[in-house]
């Protein structure tokens, strides 16, 4: 429980991005690097994914991964690596390359740790849900598909068309053991998400980086109860003109098994956040900048963060379902976002060769900032009438609000000992508030998609490297 595993406690709980591991074909040794490759075929009724679409195509993937774990007395690294491209079959989208690499080295000494983390992706949509975009969609596994949690700025929840973009997180987290009950964790984060391309109307997404920490003391009250007291700070900055704010949290978390399968994190508490808002020297409260003309003025919003996990380790199934409330970039949308998060995940054999997975997720982004009066009189708002041709549209959508949910069944055959198939349907969908039509009176406001994959996944033998 605390800094650096916002969704997991230090004992109870998996660090978040989980260690490579290797994929159905046996056993491996502790040292080993693992090579695999997948081929996948996908059918979309949105290829384009735009606002009332309705292009089906069809999505060709093929893609190389290299798995590397080793092992040392005090040492731990794991690396996971895929890459590949895809396809998409309608004029003007071509290939698509996907890329995606996770890093954590561990170093232990006794009475702490340390984990150095990394989390690289350069994908054509987002990485919420396996089948907007994301590796995941294609069989690929890795360390961490949602990069660490939303609260170090790894998720894309949500976009429209397909604008590749480069995002990243980098991690440094530190625990010391004081007594065999108590612990300091503290935690510093590194994030940033860079588009190349524009929305379908034209306009261009924000991009963000964040800087993030935490730090916190944790202590075990019983063997199956943990409690923490957690600070946490964000700093969000936008590639927009004065949108940048920063952010302050203080959590009570609590941690138990309730029973040998379950486990249940709570965690709660007030969220301080400061936005600078563009001004001129001749209003109140003002603070005037190096031009004298113009400047900034504070604004300070109250609010609560929080976040709650449920596991159930069923005889044969696995469930896990969480919720988080936190402050976000916004993906590219916004210019940060007020975000609620909720996922569901299942998975069960079915029997020695048959398995089966739910994945069902939804988030509801509400807008932190508006342009100002200043900043759009130099780009054209979406939707106003007679807009001037020598501007470029706005950065991000005029709404107020969006919503993006996604549910997903996949099946999954092993064939043989380094082969295994799996054939999965998924839902997409993103809607925008009334405001996104600007001062249109009506327009599309809804993508959705049904997406069918099948696919062939190859994992031979692990290379044993000690």
């Amino acid at each position: 429980m605390g800094a650096g595993q916002s969704d997991a406690t230090t004992r109870q709980w998996p660090v978040a991005g989980t260690r490579a591991s290797v994929r159905p074909g046996g056993c491996a040794p502790l040292s080993y690097l693992q090579p695999g490759a997948t081929v996948s075929e996908s059918e979309n009724s949105n290829i384009a994914n735009t606002a009332g679409g309705s292009s089906t195509g069809s999505i060709t993937r093929a893609i190389g991964s290299l798995a590397l774990r080793r092992l040392w007395s005090h040492y731990d690294l794991a690396l996971d690596y895929a890459g590949g491209a895809a396809y998409y079959s309608l004029n003007g989208l071509g290939w698509k390359a996907l890329q995606q690499m996770d890093v954590d080295q561990k170093i232990s000494w006794k009475r702490g740790n340390l984990s150095l983390r990394d989390s690289f992706s350069y994908l054509p949509e987002g990485n919420f849900g396996a089948s907007y975009g994301a590796l995941g969609s294609a069989g690929v596994q890795n360390l961490g598909s949602t990069a660490f949690g939303s609260f170090w700025g790894g998720s894309a929840l949500g976009t429209l068309g397909l604008a590749p973009r480069i995002m990243n997180v980098s991690l440094a987290d530190v625990t010391e053991n004081l007594t065999p009950k108590s612990a300091l964790t503290a935690a510093g984060g590194y994030a940033f998400t860079h588009f190349y391309g524009s929305q379908p109307n034209g306009a261009s997404f924000f991009g963000s980086s964040q800087i993030s920490a935490q730090g916190a003391y944790n202590r075990i009250l019983s063997a199956h109860t943990q409690v923490a007291l957690v600070y946490g700070y964000q700093g969000f900055d936008f590639n927009a003109f004065a949108t940048a704010f920063h952010s302050h949290i203080v959590e009570g978390m609590y941690g138990h098994r309730i029973t040998g399968r379950m486990d249940l994190l709570i965690a709660a508490g007030p969220q301080f956040t400061k936005i600078s808002l563009p001004c001129f020297a001749f209003q109140s409260g003002c603070q005037v900048g190096q031009n004298g003309v113009t400047g900034s003025m504070p604004d300070t919003r109250i609010g609560a963060a929080g976040q709650a996990r449920l596991r159930y380790r069923f005889p044969k199934t696995d469930v896990d379902l969480r919720y988080e409330h936190f402050l976000t970039s916004g993906s590219g949308i916004f210019a940060g976002a007020e975000t609620d998060l909720a996922r569901l995940t299942a998975t069960r054999p079915l029997n020695r060769v048959w398995s089966a997975g739910v994945d069902l997720g939804f988030s509801r982004n509400s807008r932190l900032q508006s342009l100002t009066v200043a900043q759009q009189a130099t780009c054209n708002v979406p939707g106003q009438p007679n807009p001037n041709p020598n501007l470029p549209a706005c950065p991000g959508v005029s709404a107020n609000v969006y919503d993006y949910g996604f549910a997903g069944l996949s099946v999954h055959r092993q064939f043989g000992r380094s082969l295994h198939g799996y054939l999965s349907y998924a839902f997409n969908e993103i809607w925008f508030d009334h405001a996104y039509c600007g001062a249109l009176p009506q327009c599309s406001r809804i993508s959705n998609r049904d997406v069918i994959t099948i696919g062939l996944d190859w994992t031979p033998r692990p290379i044993r490297l000690d």
